[in-house]
């Protein structure tokens, strides 16, 4: 007698929590380039479907469910969410990070890159801080104190993780525009060598804890 499993397939990263993601990354870097047990990992994290049932699967219910997968699967350029609900309590990104605290500064810098990795979650509990006053589009979030917890974002799904990864990549490329503006801007008031060093200095660290956007993404599975 065939057993009869109930299967959920997301629609989009809003159905998949950080912790399924992270579990599914690591599963995947471990597999390398084989596509179907990669696609295994899929559903076991993404679906929740038990691994020794795979292979139980009628093709045509197979298919279906793959294409469904890979519809959202690599598309994770997404909007930054300014705000999100956990556990009732509503949270902020950091509303202007040109005047974000010293403090938080630091604590983001210790990073080598920014990337969606087992210290991802740290960063956000960082960024994302409790709102203390509301207007409209327009808040305060608590004042940074130091105090990190990285477990309440873990059931966070990626929609609200991925959008702030995409914010970072964009800004690195703001970052980088405007180095080059300032390169140009100056090149003839300042020998070149001494300006070029001043203005790596100023924007190097900075790109540098973004460059490793595209590293935090999987390879595509639609080759």
């Amino acid at each position: 007698m065939k057993q009869e499993l109930t299967i959920t397939v997301p629609k989009d990263w809003s159905a998949v929590t950080l912790k399924d993601y992270l579990a599914l990354r690591k599963d995947m870097e471990t597999y390398g380039d084989n596509e179907e047990a990669m696609f295994a990992c899929l559903l076991h994290h993404l679906c929740h479907f038990p691994v020794q049932y795979i292979q139980q699967m009628d093709i045509d219910t197979y298919l279906s469910i793959k294409g469904d997968v890979l519809k959202f699967f690599n598309d994770t350029n997404l909007t930054l969410k300014r705000t999100v609900t956990i556990d009732g309590v509503e949270y902020g990104f950091e509303p202007n990070l040109s005047q974000m605290a010293y403090g938080a500064y630091l604590d983001i810098s210790k990073y080598e890159n920014i990337g969606i990795d087992d210290k991802w979650a740290e960063i956000m509990s960082i960024l994302y801080r409790p709102i203390t006053n509301k207007a409209g589009a327009l808040y305060d979030i608590k004042t940074y104190d130091g105090l990190i917890d990285s477990e309440k974002f873990l059931d966070v799904t990626m929609d609200v993780h991925f959008g702030a990864l995409s914010f970072f990549f964009h800004l690195q490329k703001d970052l980088l525009n405007a180095t080059l503006k300032s390169l140009t801007e100056e090149l003839t008031e300042v020998p070149l060598p001494l300006r070029l060093k001043q203005i790596l200095e100023e924007n190097g660290k900075a790109i540098h804890l973004l460059s490793n956007y595209h590293q935090a993404i999987f390879p595509s599975l639609m080759k």
